[in-house]
């Protein structure tokens, strides 16, 4: 562990990347799709945008700090937060400052700009709170423990680029799977990172998974794709929200890694119009018996749909289908 000669926040620092906006040579700017980027891998996936030709992209962050540390120890001053893009394949930084959020205390939000001609492959994404500590100005106090990627590139936001989805047979597979015999996915979050294990006995399922064969398939392919993101999105705030750290005066902590990001993502739509802190006590209260827990399941169902853009894929594929059925009639 490394040693510094002044104090430094113990509570951790934690980032995401809310939007992103791409703009293109004719000054026009579209939205990256949602799932152009996840808060889960914390990777941001540019090559999944729907023209070639743009120019930059400014992302939208939030980044989330210990205010109650800073507050009370006393140990820190002329407190500021920066968002450091940096690409060492181009030697590239570029800095942005944060503002402080009027309705949340803890969260800091403010937009970078990625410049495509001074990026060839990954940028690295890192949020500093930076302070003045016993007279000496730029102390950097605390970072984000891990810092986002951000993929000029990649059509899918995975840190290891690689699809986190393995395929195994349910029925001759492992025990704890053979219960799940008749399922065509099941999503594990018992690992570091969350994990979809598709059923090789589902007949077809493969195929369209991937996308091969007909339009048929490759239409159909697409809802199911976002049917299964909407699995995941549930399963990881189940997950997220079941094992939460609890302080002295009963209020719940984010957890500092991927489990963190996805509650601050899905919370404002379950318990819509509180702050993130609130609506994680109120869910939590609920979940541990005061309050009612089955109430809140649609809300989480239509956060995760949200997340996984269902309706988007689900109007596709209706237009995909009639259209289909047309040029078949002709």
């Amino acid at each position: 562990m490394r040693a510094y000669p002044y104090p430094r926040l113990t509570g951790a620092v934690t980032a995401r990347v809310t939007s992103v906006r791409l703009r293109g040579p004719d000054d026009t700017r579209e939205q990256l799709d949602a799932r152009g980027f996840s808060v889960v891998e914390r990777v941001v996936a540019l090559g999944r945008a729907e023209r070639d030709d743009w120019q930059t992209a400014r992302l939208a962050l939030t980044a989330d700090v210990p205010a109650r540390e800073i507050e009370t120890k006393g140990h820190w001053s002329d407190v500021a937060v920066v968002a450091v893009l940096t690409e060492g394949a181009t030697n590239v930084r570029t800095v942005a400052q944060l503002r402080l959020s009027a309705e949340h205390g803890r969260e800091w939000t403010g937009e970078i700009e990625l410049d495509r001609d001074d990026h060839l492959d990954r940028a690295s994404l890192a949020v500093h709170v930076v302070a003045t500590v016993g007279g000496v100005e730029g102390r950097i106090i605390a970072s984000t423990d891990q810092e986002w990627l951000i993929d000029v590139t990649a059509d899918a936001p995975l840190r290891d680029r690689q699809l986190d989805v393995t395929t195994v047979s349910f029925a001759r597979g492992a025990e704890s799977l053979r219960s799940f015999r008749d399922a065509p996915w099941i999503v594990d979050t018992a690992g570091r990172l969350p994990t979809v294990r598709l059923n090789s006995d589902f007949e077809g399922l493969v195929a369209l998974v991937e996308g091969q064969g007909s339009k048929v398939v490759s239409v159909v392919g697409e809802m199911l794709l976002a049917q299964m993101c909407a699995d995941v999105w549930t399963a990881v705030f189940h997950t997220a929200i079941g094992d939460l750290e609890i302080e002295e005066d009963g209020m719940p902590l984010f957890p500092p890694d991927w489990r963190g990001a996805v509650l601050r993502e899905m919370l404002p739509d379950i318990v819509p119009g509180r702050s993130v802190d609130d609506a994680l006590r109120e869910v939590h209260i609920r979940r541990t018996g005061e309050g009612s827990w089955a109430d809140l399941q649609p809300r989480i169902q239509y956060a995760a749909a949200r997340r996984a853009e269902v309706p988007k894929a689900l109007a596709g594929t209706v237009r995909d289908i009639e259209r289909l059925d047309q040029e078949t009639r002709a």
